[in-house]
């Protein structure tokens, strides 16, 4: 989901949404001592998580990360491998144009104005930051583009800050579980800042990215197979699927 798109919910939106992330709105929020087993068990398997979108540096990082709304890790890093091998600074992207990065990223969607962006911001990395990346949250949301979320990706990975990117899959895990409470990506943002222990701060929204996108998935969460099913308040859990009848033929 786009900064754009989640920010601009209305209220009874929101509301929905919140309510969307669990099925029991009244179990308490996990212990400060439940948070941190939460993160102990997350990375005990997989102390080093890393986002899934490929990237060369701190300016490709920040394109795949636009191009990335509304869209799959996958779907981009298939067009990107070869926008970046023709083109990973801004004043290669602006020789290649607009009407060469779209054609380079036409199986994404919303690439037209995704296009467009890429190369304004582009022109405005030469223009007020000479070229940088810069690292700093109020810089990065001046660019075309560029929202809360993925600024706080940026910031993250290409500058070790201990951000937190809320999307689609950290919104519901932190409202199911529940760590953080909120019917903004801003709220739980501010919630989780609060209550995430320092130790774990920076690989924070990628360990629960991941576990939102495999394991605790918006319609069939696979509770059977969750390493946190003991801590999460979720209820009712999700039953393992049954098995498939075997099939006889003559």
């Amino acid at each position: 989901m786009t900064d754009s798109k989640m920010q601009k919910k209305s209220p009874r939106a929101s509301g929905r949404a919140s309510a969307g992330a669990g099925r029991r709105q009244d179990a308490a929020t996990l212990t400060d001592c439940e948070v941190r087993d939460v993160f102990e068990r997350l990375h005990a398997l997989n102390p080093e998580p890393k986002g899934e979108l490929e990237y060369v540096n701190a300016y490709t990082l920040l394109v795949a990360v636009v191009l990335s709304a509304q869209a799959t890790d996958a779907g981009v890093n298939k067009a990107t491998r070869k926008l970046f091998a023709l083109a990973d600074t801004p004043e290669k992207m602006l020789a290649l144009g607009e009407d060469g990065v779209r054609d380079l990223i036409k199986t994404i969607g919303l690439f037209r104005n995704k296009a467009k962006n890429v190369i304004l911001l582009s022109r405005r990395l030469i223009d007020a930051f000479a070229g940088a990346v810069p690292a700093d949250r109020e810089a990065l949301v001046s660019l075309p583009g560029v929202g809360r979320k993925t600024a706080n990706v940026v910031l993250n990975i290409a500058f070790g800050q201990p951000t937190i990117a809320v999307d689609t899959h950290l919104f519901r895990v932190s409202n199911r579980l529940p760590i953080a409470r909120g019917t903004t990506p801003e709220q739980v943002e501010h919630g989780l800042e609060r209550r995430v222990p320092d130790a774990f701060r920076l690989h924070c929204h990628h360990w629960l990215i991941l576990h939102g996108r495999y394991i605790c998935k918006a319609q069939k969460p696979e509770c059977w197979r969750c390493p946190l099913a003991e801590i999460c308040r979720f209820e009712p859990k999700s039953p393992p699927p049954r098995p498939k009848s075997p099939s006889y033929t003559a």
